[in-house]
């Protein structure tokens, strides 16, 4: 071949790629035109589009640009129509039909109509198997019906497109499908410094969901010092430090979250956190202002409302305020949708503590008798109680003159002894009833029940010495 042809080829092929960049760059200023006119709205808008189509009705790129603009302007029955003629003008070059496919199925989408959504989808994927839109698009209306089978689909285009960020989109579905381990580990196999911000924030949020509160914490961290000012960044470091009880370094981004982040919109958890992170360094009253913070924020249901009054008890019960500490716990119990036996032999407890701290006998009585009367709710644990009340009973009565622990602990043993499978806490239980059933008769002058009773008790603990002793006399 000369150096003249050569040149000539050159030269053409210079000419193919001018005219190619120019047809691309006149489509788009086509569709420009069109959408300025669509976006306008002139009263002879439907004679204009027609005209604009018979001038471009071979021309696949330009319709589907015109079906878009269409539908962006919430004009669905004539995004459909161009998304037709698109596909109709893409006979010879079916992958030319992908977008018009991809604007069906957004219609459908918009409509509610997932499965039409998701065969439009799909129908684009197989024009242009190379067109990302199609596959990501599908798998987000699909993974409805099966995030498996949406995160399949994206694994077809991995095939087409290697280097496209399947996994951390797969991590992403599996996210928004509430499957937080999966997405945990689509995000973890696609890496840490190939992750977008909003993927590193779902990735943190997932490991949060499921507990894993040291891997979270260390990907906050990676987010965060990227963009120091990320708001979901800190707010994820502190969430997550504070669950593994690394207080100070909570305190640290509780203060970047708080004073040092963009556009940040703080809600009951952030207040409820800060609490938890200053109570566990023992800092109750700045804890208690946190709660008393949260509490101002807005709930979306009691229940998390009451779990922050219960918090609020518990500062409150660190700091030995008794009366402070009794009054939120019965709020948290007449806020929360339902409270259980944990919750009242909590505020039974609160009682017995305050009388604990008490000097006066009478004072101290009252405590125990409103301690006696929170265990006597419990019925789903009447053993429990049983027990409870018992050694409540005690301590009003330490020298058991007045017998007042003698009726609940014959309750108990009545409830173990009809038990045909005993359990690990009954033999200890029973020990202690005894004993206090033996010793109450024998200094009652009762020789006979206090034999009875010191005899069941060796019965159960062969080596008990009191119980030796006794029946020696």
């Amino acid at each position: 071949m000369t150096m003249k042809a050569i040149k000539y080829l050159m030269l053409g092929a210079l000419m193919i790629g001018f005219s190619t960049q120019s047809m691309a760059q006149d489509d788009k200023a086509t569709i420009e035109a069109a959408k300025s006119l669509i976006k306008s709205k002139p009263a002879d808008l439907d004679k204009q589009m027609k005209d604009f189509y018979k001038k471009n009705k071979k021309n696949p790129v330009v319709l589907t640009g015109v079906s878009r603009a269409y539908y962006d302007a919430k004009d669905t029955a004539n995004a459909r129509v161009f998304a037709n003629y698109a596909i109709e003008a893409s006979a010879k070059n079916r992958a030319q039909a992908a977008g018009a496919y991809i604007v069906l199925g957004d219609i459908a989408a918009l409509a509610n109509d997932g499965g039409a959504a998701a065969q439009n989808y799909n129908q684009a994927t197989y024009a242009d198997p190379k067109n990302p839109d199609g596959y990501y698009k599908y798998a987000l209306v699909y993974r409805k019906v099966s995030p498996q089978g949406a995160v399949d689909k994206l694994q077809e285009l991995k095939k087409q497109v290697p280097d496209y960020p399947v996994e951390a989109i797969s991590g992403h579905i599996y996210y928004i499908s509430n499957e937080f381990t999966r997405a945990a580990d689509k995000y973890k196999e696609a890496g840490l410094n190939k992750l977008e911000d909003s993927y590193i924030t779902e990735y943190a949020m997932s490991l949060y969901f499921t507990g894993k509160n040291q891997e979270a914490y260390d990907v906050a961290k990676f987010g965060a010092s990227k963009s120091p000012r990320n708001a979901g960044y800190n707010r994820l470091a502190f969430f997550n430090a504070t669950e593994l009880k690394q207080y100070d370094e909570a305190l640290q981004y509780a203060d970047a979250l708080f004073n040092k982040s963009d556009s940040a919109k703080f809600s009951y958890m952030d207040y409820t956190y800060y609490g938890n992170a200053l109570n566990g360094l023992k800092r109750s009253d700045e804890a208690i202002e946190a709660y008393k913070k949260a509490l101002e924020m807005e709930f979306d249901n009691t229940d998390k409302k009451a779990g922050v009054i219960k918090q609020l008890a518990e500062a409150y019960k660190d700091k030995d305020d008794h009366d402070n500490a009794i009054k939120h716990h019965i709020e948290y119990m007449n806020t929360v949708s339902k409270s259980g036996a944990n919750d009242i032999a909590g505020l039974a407890q609160l009682y017995i503590n305050k009388a604990a701290s008490l000097t006066n006998p009478a004072e101290q009585r009252e405590c125990f008798e409103k301690a006696l009367a929170e265990y006597a709710k419990i019925d789903t644990d009447p053993e429990f109680a049983a027990f409870m009340s018992a050694r409540v009973a005690n301590y009003m009565d330490p020298e058991l003159k007045e017998g007042l622990a003698k009726p609940y602990y014959e309750k108990l043993v009545s409830l173990i002894t009809a038990k045909s499978e005993k359990e690990a806490s009954d033999a200890p239980r029973l020990k202690q009833s005894y004993w206090y059933l033996a010793s109450y008769y024998m200094m009652n002058d009762n020789d006979a029940q206090a034999k009875e009773y010191w005899q069941k008790l060796l019965e159960i603990d062969p080596e008990n010495e009191n119980a030796k002793k006794a029946l020696s006399l």
